[in-house]
């Protein structure tokens, strides 16, 4: 089954790089369609305040071990996804890095999970998701979110680089066409599930679905005529 999951990835490499990048205009228009003045935002907006608070107050180091991990883990998840058998994850004491190995070929998204893919925000709307009606009622949710988001913008932005070792097994020119895409869409998901939940989520999706046909149209018009 990894195998098959291999092969169908490394065909869909270079067609997912080229509709992610060819989406972008979209889904930078797409960005209007959030209503930032209210509440959900505000507390979410406060909740990424207080990561940035917590992080000059501890020192810029504070959450290096959780960065390392993280980063792991997402590798892990999408080989596991992929139905790879993980065989084993190290984190250095030095807190210079880690590295994990799995059976198998492996694939792209493996290797490029972890530069935009949220793994802790992942798990945390699958709980706001399905035990909604057992959290307490209140913005303190939105907080929650807006906390880790700026965590999760934090992590990429350290760990996106030229000597990124990952870049060099992917191929750079793939990275530089599907990360920035790939990036804005994630936060732009994040973004849309904090203020209206899933049925934004869908609604925003298909908002980008009918601006890139729209787009696709002009300029189709613009080489025709």
């Amino acid at each position: 089954m990894s195998r098959l999951f291999d092969f169908v990835l490394e065909l869909l490499k270079w067609p997912v790089a080229l509709l992610v990048m060819l989406s972008m205009p979209a889904l930078c228009r797409a960005l209007h369609y959030f209503q930032f003045d209210n509440m959900r935002f505000g507390t979410f907006l406060g909740g990424m305040l207080a990561y940035l608070g917590l992080k000059i107050v501890a020192a810029a180091r504070s959450n290096i071990s959780m960065q390392i991990l993280a980063h792991e883990f997402t590798h892990i998840f999408f080989a596991l996804l992929t139905f790879h058998k993980v065989v084993h994850v190290h984190l250095n004491m030095d807190e210079s890095g880690g590295a994990m190995g799995f059976k198998g070929k492996g694939n792209w998204l493996i290797v490029i999970g972890p530069y935009f893919f949220p793994l802790f925000l992942f798990f945390m709307i699958l709980g706001i998701t399905f035990f909604s009606d057992k959290l307490p009622e209140g913005y303190w949710i939105n907080g929650v979110l807006g906390y880790f988001f700026a965590y999760h913008l934090e992590s990429i932005v350290v760990q996106i680089h030229s000597e990124q070792p990952d870049f060099k097994v992917v191929g750079f020119p793939f990275c530089w066409l599907f990360l920035p895409g790939a990036n804005l869409f994630v936060c732009s998901i994040i973004l849309a599930f904090n203020n209206g939940g899933w049925q934004n989520v869908v609604r925003y999706i298909r908002g980008i679905y009918f601006l890139n046909l729209n787009n696709l149209s002009v300029l189709f018009d613009y080489i025709t005529n």
